[in-house]
């Protein structure tokens, strides 16, 4: 799956990242947008380990967050947008639940 984005021509829109506001790049993807912020890592395996975005292209689902109170989200594949509520998951993905960009 692509997801097209738009340049933004610098267009600034604030997101929150752990309850945090973050102003990032329209445009960018959450991936993007957090990986400076996250200090490299935006979720957790179910022992504890910590992972991030990899492939950046939807194929490694290492950067699965919760986006807007929707668990597993692959955020290399979600554009920011303003009022966003990003946070680290943690623990086992549950691809079964509602909201998952794959099935």
């Amino acid at each position: 799956m692509f997801v097209k984005t738009t340049p933004s021509a610098g267009r600034q829109v604030t997101i929150y990242f752990e309850d945090q506001p973050l102003e990032v790049e329209e445009g960018i993807s959450v991936a993007a947008a957090v990986l400076g912020p996250s200090h490299g890592w935006t979720r957790t395996t179910h022992g504890g380990h910590k992972r991030g975005p990899y492939c950046q292209m939807g194929v490694c689902f290492e950067c699965l967050m919760t986006i807007n109170g929707v668990p597993n989200q692959q955020a290399c594949l979600v554009p920011v947008a303003e009022g966003m509520r990003v946070n680290r998951q943690n623990g086992v993905p549950d691809f079964g639940k509602e909201g998952c960009n794959h099935a």
